[in-house]
């Protein structure tokens, strides 16, 4: 008779629970426990107004660029300050000015046993039109000129951009919850959960597709002739964003 009373005892504890579960939240059974999940995806595409053009430069020997003289017989260093006040000058030409440029990081290049340091440097600078990169191109001397990328995009207004971007993706979310729920004789109600997947753009995608990536001891002339029309790879940046919505499921 014991085992009995025990039995039931536990059974209407059970039951007991079960009911406290299905309210604990204060969601209904059927919102709880019927839903529908998608995922909203939108794009952004930005023309920016500030681009960060990046010119590497380094020491050089004269005589490297003589034809006939080999590495061992290389005396003529051309010394980063010089070829810094250059690149200015040629630079200032275009109206760019010294507010404009920054110095990246400074660095000196491994030398072969008997060979002087080479020192080198990057410049950052900051141009507002796409079209600069070329005129730059046409102006500088390309032998002191060890890379040229593409850095940094963005746009003075890049918040509002975003923001724009979620909306799009939640709205997105909830067009696709609306026709499949439909496809199937239900309606969606209200939304239980919103998970936010972030978004950003691939700068090294867009530096990696353009001609404008130049690496090596020097750039000659034949080198730099293709990319003066490269900078068109660079008008735009992509944003991507991600959202995912539960939204409770009603019937007609």
């Amino acid at each position: 008779m014991k085992a009995v009373s025990f039995i039931i005892a536990a059974a209407a504890a059970s039951i007991l629970s079960c009911g406290m579960m299905k309210a604990q939240d204060g969601v209904p059974y059927d919102e709880k426990f019927r839903y529908i999940e998608v995922t909203g995806t939108s794009e952004v595409e930005i023309v920016p107004d500030e681009i960060h053009f990046i010119i590497g430069i380094k020491e050089y020997f004269e005589e490297e660029f003589d034809g006939v003289s080999k590495p061992e017989e290389y005396r003529t260093k051309v010394r980063i300050e010089d070829i810094e006040s250059q690149m200015r000058e040629a630079l200032h030409s275009i109206g760019i000015t010294d507010s404009d440029i920054r110095t990246q990081d400074v660095g000196d290049y491994w030398r072969e046993r008997g060979l002087d340091f080479l020192i080198g440097k990057n410049l950052d600078i900051t141009l507002h039109d796409f079209t600069m990169i070329d005129r730059i191109i046409s102006v500088i001397d390309t032998k002191g000129v060890s890379s040229m990328r593409i850095g940094e995009m963005t746009h003075k207004d890049i918040l509002k951009y975003q923001e724009q971007g979620k909306k799009d993706a939640l709205l997105a979310a909830k067009d696709k919850a609306e026709y499949m729920a439909e496809t199937l004789g239900e309606k969606i109600g209200k939304v239980l959960s919103i998970i936010e997947h972030g978004g950003g753009t691939d700068h090294y995608t867009v530096v990696q597709n353009s001609k404008l990536r130049m690496d090596g001891a020097a750039l000659g002339s034949a080198e730099a002739a293709p990319a003066a029309s490269a900078s068109d790879a660079f008008r735009t940046i992509k944003y991507t964003y991600s959202v995912t919505c539960r939204f409770a499921l009603k019937g007609w």
